[in-house]
């Protein structure tokens, strides 16, 4: 990976959570970029580029697709899908590896889908053959799948899953959550056939929080073209934001809500920098840095939640506590240490575990000793409370 000059920005302390994570110094200018208008030739200019980059990240070039970057969170992502390729009454299947499952499930419930929920125990993956067995008790309008759930530090083979609704149920639309996955774990959306694949900025991508980012196939949007019912969201509506992405592309204004500019100007500067390398070498650097940091972990006689070697994030890791020692009070040792780390969040077991976020800058800025701080807090932040390594 190339190395980036010296950070400008202020001493601070190191958040490597699993998102937001750190941003490069490029970034936040661009944040800081003076007012625009969103329909200046200057804007739809960034904006279309955008867009067009987003494709790459995507491993996109069938056109009949469409990237989308849209004022709001992830979790909007999640809003798009239920409200324009799910009609009420139909069912959706819900692929269970955490906590990001059941609150995806919930939405689509609101919308009036039927969704099912398939879950795997803790720490593992749903099978192939549980999967299998499911399609094929009824139909199902789509599949979604988390493909890191940032409870649990769990991934899930999207390619094979893929591959197996395509085999049993061809109609299916497959839906990927890849808010802590898109810029760290290879995602191919063309060849693996995927039909929306939804993300957030201020993880792997490194953009502050503020975008709803997704790419949608040209067969999801045949679907959503064929639905009986109206949308049932106004600003989650394919049908008002579709023409607005296709203008930007093209390199033409269009309107029907203020986009963010700031934000967009900070996604471009970051897909640039992303992109300035080839992808392969991207995901390699953050699947050694993985590796790197679970096996200091394990060194440390800690446990992860995710148990399936070949299914354990390379953007995160979440760990279990050793016994003895509280997370209220390993976490606040660490932070004096200048490092900001996350507690558990899957329902089960919140208490009971720790996540560390390594994606983005922190990881492919060769310059950066972020994990070297990082791993040494925790070691010495685990040794003050009474755990012995």
């Amino acid at each position: 990976m190339a190395k980036s000059e010296t950070s400008a920005q202020a001493p601070h302390p190191l958040t490597l959570i699993p998102g937001p994570v750190e941003f490069t110094d490029e970034v936040l200018a661009a944040m800081a970029t003076p007012s625009q208008s969103h329909v200046s030739p200057q804007f739809v200019e960034v904006f279309g580029d955008a867009l067009a980059l987003l494709r790459q990240l995507f491993m996109n070039t069938d056109k009949r697709a469409q990237t989308f970057a849209i004022a709001g969170a992830g979790t909007l992502g999640w809003d798009f899908v239920a409200s324009n390729l799910v009609e009420p009454g139909e069912d959706a299947l819900v692929l269970h590896t955490g906590y990001f499952a059941d609150s995806f499930a919930d939405c689509i419930a609101t919308y009036g889908g039927k969704p099912t929920q398939l879950k795997a125990p803790i720490g593992d993956v749903v099978t192939l053959d549980a999967i299998t067995n499911t399609l094929k008790q009824k139909k199902f309008k789509i599949v979604t799948i988390t493909h890191v759930d940032t409870s649990t530090g769990v991934l899930s083979d999207i390619k094979s899953i893929a591959a197996l609704v395509r085999a049993i149920s061809p109609e299916t639309l497959v839906i990927v959550d890849g808010v802590c996955s898109v810029g760290v774990e290879e995602i191919r959306f063309d060849e693996w056939d995927l039909d929306l694949v939804l993300t957030a900025p201020q993880k792997a991508i490194g953009v502050p929080a503020g975008l709803s980012i997704f790419i949608a196939s040209g067969r999801a949007l045949d679907v959503f073209r064929a639905r009986k019912a109206p949308p049932a969201s106004y600003y989650a509506s394919f049908a008002k934001w579709l023409p607005i992405m296709q203008s930007y592309e093209a390199n033409k204004p269009s309107y029907f809500s203020t986009p963010p500019v700031q934000n967009i100007h900070a996604l471009l500067a970051s897909l640039k920098q992303i992109l300035a390398v080839p992808l392969a070498d991207r995901f390699a650097a953050h699947a050694r840095m993985s590796d790197r940091i679970k096996s200091t972990i394990a060194s440390y006689g800690l446990k992860q939640v995710a148990i399936r070697e070949g299914y354990q994030a390379n953007g995160m890791t979440a760990v279990y506590l050793p016994e003895g020692v509280a997370l209220s009070d390993l976490l606040p040792r660490i932070a004096k240490r200048g490092i900001v780390l996350a507690g558990g969040l899957h329902k089960e077991i919140a208490t009971k575990y720790f996540r560390i976020g390594h994606m983005g800058v922190s990881v492919t800025d060769e310059d950066r000793e972020d994990f070297d701080k990082a791993l040494a807090a925790i070691k010495e932040s685990l040794a003050e409370a009474g755990y012995a390594i």
